[in-house]
């Protein structure tokens, strides 16, 4: 997994992962197939082990837009420092590199997109996004802004930058009277 989120699918040869891993060639291909294959289920171990726990926080949270505040906080902060800083989001790698031509890497990238909307239901429930604000176009924004923080910190950008963004965003389709969701809370 983490050769190819540093990496990607394209400049990872077969060879490296036997290296990195220590098994086989044979191995490898006795279990997964092939390199797209045990691509897939890197990616799937990455949902399981990294994306997931955090991009479950919002949509079990009915707090709404602190919640979504919050998840973009954590994220800023795990792609900004720690061992894993500059190295982006695997899923916004592969959305961005060749791996995305695959129908089943196209599937769980694509699954990963859902995970925001409960937050938004549940903030319009609230009264928390502005009138007329649509949860799924919201969350659709929001996950291209998720996608964009991964990028530009891949990029070396700086963590206060990247709140300042996420605040303004949040604020583009909250209501006025809305609680504060900055990124920082």
């Amino acid at each position: 997994m983490r050769l190819f989120w540093r990496q990607g699918v394209a400049t990872t040869g077969v060879q490296d992962v036997v290296e990195a891993t220590g098994l086989s060639r044979s191995s490898l291909h006795a279990t997964f197939g092939g390199k797209q294959e045990l691509y897939r289920a890197a990616l799937e171990h990455y949902v399981r082990e990294r994306s997931r726990p955090l991009l479950g926080r919002p949509e079990e949270d009915d707090r709404g837009l602190p919640a979504v505040g919050e998840f973009f906080a954590v994220l800023i902060e795990r792609r900004c420092t720690g061992e894993f800083a500059r190295w982006g989001c695997m899923f916004s790698n592969a959305h961005a590199g060749s791996e995305n031509g695959s129908p089943a890497v196209r599937a769980v990238l694509d699954r990963q997109h859902r995970y925001l909307r409960a937050a938004l239901v549940s903030a319009q429930r609230q009264g928390q996004l502005a009138e007329g604000a649509d949860p799924d176009s919201a969350a659709d924004v929001l996950a291209l802004l998720a996608h964009g923080v991964n990028l530009r910190s891949r990029a070396g950008a700086d963590a206060r930058e990247l709140r300042a963004t996420v605040t303004a965003a949040i604020a583009a389709f909250a209501a006025p009277a809305a609680p504060a969701a900055r990124s920082g809370q």
